[in-house]
């Protein structure tokens, strides 16, 4: 059994990580800002203690000493908005420093969890990453590529997910809700394409890289998603459903709903991720872990719909 560390284990998807991990019952490395107290359930892999470790990606002299013993690490922990510099001080810098690291301790596979944010805007179908080119188009996005380079330079495994959605979700399944009550229900039955994968599902592609046997992986960039995308018209039927908000009452075209929200000053960046397709190809991940995906969105949706109810509809 392989030593694994997790960064980012009390974060959104590093969480779902963490506890798919447990279920395999690895020995198990879990990376914290500050000491906190684990939750319940995750104190032990079986019968094997969880290492706890205190470190902070922005204080590179803090991350001595993380890797020691440590097979794989699995880079979960990324800085998402707000200033310039801290973005690069997390996720370019700290990413930078946390890999001298793996590097300097021996660890045999670093795998870094990255977004296909990377891209920046546009159109995108079916796309593998070796034929598109990134244009990061915010300092998160930006220093996140850099911190690809710099996993990829040491010979890491870099994984790119659009949307992920499931417990602990704060982000997209929010903006949707949000923007569903900002255009009253309103909808023209939109039907972009969207690569999506749900947090657990993810975190089974996360595990499956870092413990792939060598020779089995064929790329150094995946796309991470479920190979099906849903479309925008699914996506925001689902979420007005689990929100419980007031059925449609109308159709309203992207250019409609988009001067609806520039004349009430509201931000456009939910509209925006609706417009048009970003649907990645993730059939050669799948491949060469030799892994089924799951039933999809549908399903996946529905394990994670009253939590949605029970934190999002009451925030």
């Amino acid at each position: 059994m392989h030593t694994t560390m997790i960064t980012g284990a009390t974060g959104f998807i590093g969480r779902h990580v963490a506890e798919e991990a447990r279920s395999r019952g690895v020995p198990l490395r879990l990376m914290s800002r500050r000491p906190r107290p684990v939750p319940a359930g995750t104190a032990r892999t079986g019968s094997r203690p969880v290492q706890e470790v205190v470190a902070d990606l922005a204080r590179p002299e803090s991350l001595r000493g993380t890797c020691e013993g440590v097979d794989v690490l699995l880079h979960c922990a990324s800085q998402i908005g707000g200033a310039d510099d801290v973005n690069e001080a997390v996720n370019a810098r700290g990413t930078a420093a946390l890999v001298a690291e793996a590097e300097r301790a021996g660890v045999r596979r670093v795998v870094y969890l990255s977004t296909a944010s990377v891209y920046g805007r546009g159109t995108f179908r079916g796309a593998g990453p070796e034929g598109l080119e990134r244009r990061p188009g915010s300092p998160t996005s930006r220093t996140r590529a850099v911190a690809e380079d710099v996993v990829r330079a040491a010979g890491g495994i870099v994984l790119r997910p659009h949307l992920v959605y499931g417990t602990g979700d704060t982000w997209v399944v929010p903006a949707m809700a949000w923007l569903l009550r900002a255009l009253s229900g309103a909808s023209a039955g939109w039907h972009a394409r969207m690569s999506a994968v749900a947090a657990p599902e993810l975190a089974r592609l996360v595990m499956g890289v870092g413990s792939a046997p060598a020779g089995r992986l064929t790329a150094s960039v995946y796309h991470a998603a479920h190979p099906r995308p849903v479309t925008a018209a699914d996506l925001l039927r689902a979420v007005s459903g689990c929100m419980e908000l007031p059925p449609a009452h109308g159709r309203m075209s992207l250019g409609e709903a988009r001067e609806r929200l520039t004349a009430a000053s509201l931000p456009l960046h939910a509209l925006d991720m609706l417009a048009t397709d970003h649907w990645f190809d993730s059939a050669p991940l799948w491949a060469d872990l030799d892994q089924t995906p799951g039933p999809g969105f549908d399903s996946d949706f529905a394990e994670s719909r009253e939590w949605y109810r029970r934190v999002v509809r009451a925030a």
